[in-house]
Protein backbone atom coordinates (compact mmCIF):
# COMPACT_ATOMS: atom_id res chain seq x y z
CA UNK A 1 0.00 0.00 0.00
CA UNK A 2 1.18 3.53 -0.79
CA UNK A 3 0.09 6.46 0.75
CA UNK A 4 0.12 9.91 -0.25
CA UNK A 5 2.27 11.42 2.63
CA UNK A 6 0.04 14.47 3.54
CA UNK A 7 -0.56 16.52 6.60
CA UNK A 8 -2.23 15.01 9.23
CA UNK A 9 -6.23 15.25 8.79
CA UNK A 10 -7.36 14.53 12.63
CA UNK A 11 -8.75 18.28 12.38
CA UNK A 12 -7.56 20.26 9.39
CA UNK A 13 -10.14 22.61 9.20
CA UNK A 14 -7.97 23.89 11.97
CA UNK A 15 -4.59 22.62 12.34
CA UNK A 16 -4.44 23.79 8.17
CA UNK A 17 -6.57 26.46 7.15
CA UNK A 18 -7.26 28.41 10.38
CA UNK A 19 -9.99 30.37 8.60
CA UNK A 20 -11.92 26.87 8.00
CA UNK A 21 -13.83 25.55 10.74
CA UNK A 22 -18.00 24.69 11.62
CA UNK A 23 -18.23 28.91 11.94
CA UNK A 24 -15.85 30.79 9.63
CA UNK A 25 -16.57 28.63 6.73
CA UNK A 26 -19.76 30.27 5.97
CA UNK A 27 -18.30 33.83 6.58
CA UNK A 28 -15.38 33.31 3.65
CA UNK A 29 -17.91 30.40 1.64
CA UNK A 30 -21.32 32.02 2.33
CA UNK A 31 -23.57 28.64 1.20
CA UNK A 32 -26.46 29.67 -1.06
CA UNK A 33 -29.11 31.52 0.95
CA UNK A 34 -32.56 29.60 1.45
CA UNK A 35 -34.57 29.12 -1.75
CA UNK A 36 -37.68 30.91 -1.30
CA UNK A 37 -41.16 29.49 0.15
CA UNK A 38 -42.11 27.10 -3.03
CA UNK A 39 -45.15 27.71 -5.03
CA UNK A 40 -43.76 24.18 -6.43
CA UNK A 41 -42.67 24.95 -9.22
CA UNK A 42 -39.92 23.06 -10.70
CA UNK A 43 -36.85 24.79 -9.62
CA UNK A 44 -34.41 25.27 -12.77
CA UNK A 45 -30.69 24.88 -11.97
CA UNK A 46 -30.10 28.22 -14.06
CA UNK A 47 -31.96 30.16 -11.07
CA UNK A 48 -29.71 28.45 -8.08
CA UNK A 49 -26.63 28.92 -10.40
CA UNK A 50 -27.81 32.59 -10.81
CA UNK A 51 -28.18 32.82 -6.90
CA UNK A 52 -25.50 31.19 -6.08
CA UNK A 53 -23.32 33.47 -7.99
CA UNK A 54 -24.71 36.72 -6.20
CA UNK A 55 -23.37 35.34 -2.99
CA UNK A 56 -19.61 35.78 -4.28
CA UNK A 57 -18.71 39.21 -4.80
CA UNK A 58 -14.90 38.83 -6.43
CA UNK A 59 -13.68 40.88 -3.61
CA UNK A 60 -14.62 38.50 -0.89
CA UNK A 61 -13.16 35.75 -3.18
CA UNK A 62 -9.82 37.63 -3.37
CA UNK A 63 -8.77 36.88 0.12
CA UNK A 64 -9.25 33.08 0.23
CA UNK A 65 -7.75 32.06 -2.64
CA UNK A 66 -6.61 34.30 -5.96
CA UNK A 67 -6.87 31.61 -7.98
CA UNK A 68 -10.29 30.49 -7.27
CA UNK A 69 -12.83 31.33 -10.10
CA UNK A 70 -16.36 33.47 -10.20
CA UNK A 71 -18.11 31.40 -12.30
CA UNK A 72 -19.96 28.15 -11.98
CA UNK A 73 -18.74 25.38 -15.00
CA UNK A 74 -20.20 22.58 -16.12
CA UNK A 75 -17.73 19.28 -15.08
CA UNK A 76 -16.81 17.25 -18.26
CA UNK A 77 -18.60 13.97 -18.04
CA UNK A 78 -20.52 14.37 -15.29
CA UNK A 79 -23.80 14.80 -17.25
CA UNK A 80 -24.89 18.47 -15.96
CA UNK A 81 -23.15 19.03 -12.29
CA UNK A 82 -21.78 22.65 -12.17
CA UNK A 83 -19.24 23.17 -10.09
CA UNK A 84 -17.54 26.46 -8.82
CA UNK A 85 -14.15 26.43 -7.70
CA UNK A 86 -14.01 28.59 -3.94
CA UNK A 87 -10.25 26.92 -4.27
CA UNK A 88 -7.73 25.78 -6.46
CA UNK A 89 -5.96 22.86 -4.78
CA UNK A 90 -2.44 22.36 -5.01
CA UNK A 91 -1.95 19.20 -4.41
CA UNK A 92 -2.62 15.39 -6.38
CA UNK A 93 -5.95 14.77 -7.83
CA UNK A 94 -7.50 11.51 -7.03
CA UNK A 95 -7.77 8.12 -9.48
CA UNK A 96 -9.99 5.45 -9.36
CA UNK A 97 -9.49 3.17 -6.67
CA UNK A 98 -7.86 5.69 -4.25
CA UNK A 99 -9.61 5.86 -1.13
CA UNK A 100 -10.38 10.42 -0.49
CA UNK A 101 -11.07 12.00 2.60
CA UNK A 102 -13.19 15.18 2.20
CA UNK A 103 -15.27 17.48 4.38
CA UNK A 104 -18.59 18.61 3.16
CA UNK A 105 -21.59 20.85 3.63
CA UNK A 106 -24.83 19.47 1.90
CA UNK A 107 -27.60 21.41 1.04
CA UNK A 108 -31.47 20.42 -0.71
CA UNK A 109 -32.79 22.63 -3.11
CA UNK A 110 -36.12 21.51 -1.70
CA UNK A 111 -36.93 22.90 1.65
CA UNK A 112 -35.57 26.23 0.99
CA UNK A 113 -32.29 25.41 0.89
CA UNK A 114 -32.22 22.94 4.07
CA UNK A 115 -28.53 21.98 5.37
CA UNK A 116 -29.42 18.12 5.96
CA UNK A 117 -25.65 17.36 6.36
CA UNK A 118 -22.11 17.98 7.32
CA UNK A 119 -18.77 16.60 8.46
CA UNK A 120 -18.45 18.88 10.91
CA UNK A 121 -21.26 17.31 12.71
CA UNK A 122 -19.75 14.20 12.95
CA UNK A 123 -17.00 13.66 15.94
CA UNK A 124 -14.53 12.27 16.89
CA UNK A 125 -13.59 10.56 20.55
CA UNK A 126 -11.88 14.34 21.28
CA UNK A 127 -14.55 15.94 19.70
CA UNK A 128 -13.18 17.00 16.69
CA UNK A 129 -14.74 16.91 13.20
CA UNK A 130 -14.24 13.77 11.08
CA UNK A 131 -13.93 13.58 7.19
CA UNK A 132 -16.19 11.53 5.65
CA UNK A 133 -13.49 8.76 3.38
CA UNK A 134 -14.59 6.71 0.09
CA UNK A 135 -12.97 4.94 -2.63
CA UNK A 136 -13.33 6.91 -5.91
CA UNK A 137 -15.39 4.67 -8.55
CA UNK A 138 -16.78 2.75 -6.47
CA UNK A 139 -20.48 3.23 -6.48
CA UNK A 140 -21.23 3.95 -3.01
CA UNK A 141 -21.31 7.84 -3.25
CA UNK A 142 -23.54 9.35 -5.43
CA UNK A 143 -22.48 10.30 -8.64
CA UNK A 144 -22.64 14.17 -8.14
CA UNK A 145 -19.61 13.90 -5.66
CA UNK A 146 -17.62 11.48 -7.48
CA UNK A 147 -17.76 13.91 -10.46
CA UNK A 148 -16.75 16.82 -8.42
CA UNK A 149 -13.79 15.15 -6.90
CA UNK A 150 -12.23 13.40 -9.15
CA UNK A 151 -11.40 16.30 -10.59
CA UNK A 152 -10.47 18.15 -7.79
CA UNK A 153 -6.61 18.75 -6.06
CA UNK A 154 -5.95 18.29 -2.55
CA UNK A 155 -6.68 20.86 -0.85
CA UNK A 156 -9.03 22.84 -3.19
CA UNK A 157 -12.75 23.78 -2.10
CA UNK A 158 -15.32 23.15 -4.72
CA UNK A 159 -19.44 24.18 -4.56
CA UNK A 160 -20.98 21.55 -6.66
CA UNK A 161 -25.14 21.95 -7.95
CA UNK A 162 -25.97 18.43 -8.49
CA UNK A 163 -29.02 17.49 -10.26
CA UNK A 164 -31.42 14.61 -9.32
CA UNK A 165 -29.93 12.50 -11.82
CA UNK A 166 -26.78 12.62 -10.37
CA UNK A 167 -27.90 12.79 -6.56
CA UNK A 168 -29.67 10.28 -4.39
CA UNK A 169 -31.02 7.23 -6.80
CA UNK A 170 -31.88 4.99 -3.39
CA UNK A 171 -31.73 5.36 0.39
CA UNK A 172 -28.39 3.21 0.39
CA UNK A 173 -25.88 5.76 -1.35
CA UNK A 174 -23.70 7.72 0.94
CA UNK A 175 -23.25 10.33 2.71
CA UNK A 176 -26.34 9.48 4.64
CA UNK A 177 -27.07 12.05 7.66
CA UNK A 178 -26.38 9.67 10.64
CA UNK A 179 -29.36 10.86 12.27
CA UNK A 180 -32.54 8.89 11.46
CA UNK A 181 -34.80 11.68 11.35
CA UNK A 182 -32.72 13.59 9.02
CA UNK A 183 -32.27 10.62 6.77
CA UNK A 184 -36.13 10.25 6.78
CA UNK A 185 -36.57 13.79 6.19
CA UNK A 186 -33.74 14.03 2.81
CA UNK A 187 -35.15 10.73 1.26
CA UNK A 188 -39.08 11.14 1.84
CA UNK A 189 -38.66 15.31 -0.13
CA UNK A 190 -36.45 13.66 -2.67
CA UNK A 191 -38.68 10.29 -2.96
CA UNK A 192 -41.93 12.06 -2.63
CA UNK A 193 -44.61 10.05 -4.91
CA UNK A 194 -47.40 12.76 -4.60
CA UNK A 195 -44.64 15.38 -5.69
CA UNK A 196 -42.96 13.38 -8.31
CA UNK A 197 -46.64 12.29 -10.01
CA UNK A 198 -46.97 16.34 -9.74
CA UNK A 199 -43.96 16.47 -11.88
CA UNK A 200 -41.56 17.95 -9.12
CA UNK A 201 -38.63 15.65 -9.59
CA UNK A 202 -36.17 17.61 -11.64
CA UNK A 203 -36.26 19.75 -8.93
CA UNK A 204 -36.50 17.62 -5.64
CA UNK A 205 -33.40 15.46 -5.55
CA UNK A 206 -31.42 18.62 -6.55
CA UNK A 207 -27.94 18.84 -4.03
CA UNK A 208 -26.03 21.75 -3.29
CA UNK A 209 -22.36 20.74 -1.93
CA UNK A 210 -19.67 22.53 -0.64
CA UNK A 211 -16.44 20.05 -0.68
CA UNK A 212 -12.95 20.20 0.85
CA UNK A 213 -10.33 17.74 -0.36
CA UNK A 214 -8.33 16.57 2.23
CA UNK A 215 -6.39 13.80 1.10
CA UNK A 216 -5.54 10.95 -1.04
CA UNK A 217 -4.82 7.20 -0.17
CA UNK A 218 -3.39 5.17 -2.65
CA UNK A 219 -5.10 1.33 -2.42
CA UNK A 220 -3.05 -1.86 -3.61
CA UNK A 221 -6.40 -3.20 -3.77
CA UNK A 222 -8.74 -1.61 -6.23
CA UNK A 223 -11.80 -1.09 -3.99
CA UNK A 224 -11.07 -1.84 -1.52
CA UNK A 225 -13.26 -1.59 1.44
CA UNK A 226 -12.81 1.93 2.96
CA UNK A 227 -12.20 1.11 6.78
CA UNK A 228 -9.30 -0.56 5.44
Amino acid sequence: MTIQSLPSIRCPCISLHSAFDFMSFESHYPLLPAISPPTRRTLSLSALISTAISTFPSSSLAAPSKSAATDFFQLPDSSGVKALELRIGSGETPLDGDQVAVHYYGRLAAKQGWRFDTTYDHKDENGEPLPFTFVLGSGKVIAGMEAAVKSMKVGGIRRVIIPPSQGYQNTSQEPIPPNYFDRQRLFTTIFNPTRLANGEGSSLGTLIFDIELLQIKHLTNKFASTGS
